[in-house]
């Protein structure tokens, strides 16, 4: 039995969306958590700050040092959740690749996870990036690949042509097939 999904993708690749469809369409009450929550949850001097999260103008992403600690204590409140019962989706970039892939693993270890690659074609993704307010122009070019590298996934999905809901279905009959 699954306990952990962890969705990974670029910026604007239709995560978000997939994990609302994915935690609506399973029989059993699944949390769902996104690394924008992280984000959003820290003080804003975070998004300032060396040790913190910058976001350049070029659409890159550094975290630093306070960031890794503040990331690292929520994954594992994520994976105690889990521990205790909870069944959890998680939202994610891989902005460091393999590193953060292990990460989760190591913080996740005792638990069933399905890894899910959430892949969308760099210019849509960039399309739908312009639509959106919250998101520093060149993010989605600049992930949509580069998050994949070196990651083995159970199950991979495309939101290029294919939309949320079918998306979140061919998860869902992997879960139970």
């Amino acid at each position: 039995m699954v306990d952990v999904i962890i969705l990974n993708g670029g910026s604007s690749s239709g995560k978000t969306t997939l994990a609302k469809c994915l935690q609506n369409s399973l029989s059993t009450p699944w949390l769902r958590f996104s690394i924008d929550d992280l984000i959003d949850a820290m003080p804003d001097i975070m998004l300032e700050a060396d040790a913190g999260i910058k976001f350049g103008d070029d659409g890159s992403v550094s975290p630093g040092t306070e960031f890794r600690i503040l990331e690292s204590a929520w994954m594992h409140g994520i994976g105690e959740m889990s521990r205790r019962g909870a069944r959890v989706i998680i939202d994610d970039v891989f902005i460091s690749g393999i590193e953060a892939c292990n990460r989760w693993e190591a913080t996740l270890e005792g638990l069933e996870v399905m890894w899910v690659g959430v892949f969308c074609d760099p210019t849509v993704a960039s399309l739908r990036e312009s639509e959106r307010e919250d998101r520093v122009a060149g993010m989605a070019v600049s992930q949509a690949t580069a998050v994949h590298f070196g990651i083995h996934y159970d199950i991979k999905v495309d939101t290029t042509k294919t939309s949320p809901e079918e998306c979140a279905q061919t998860i869902r009959r992997k879960i139970n097939p």
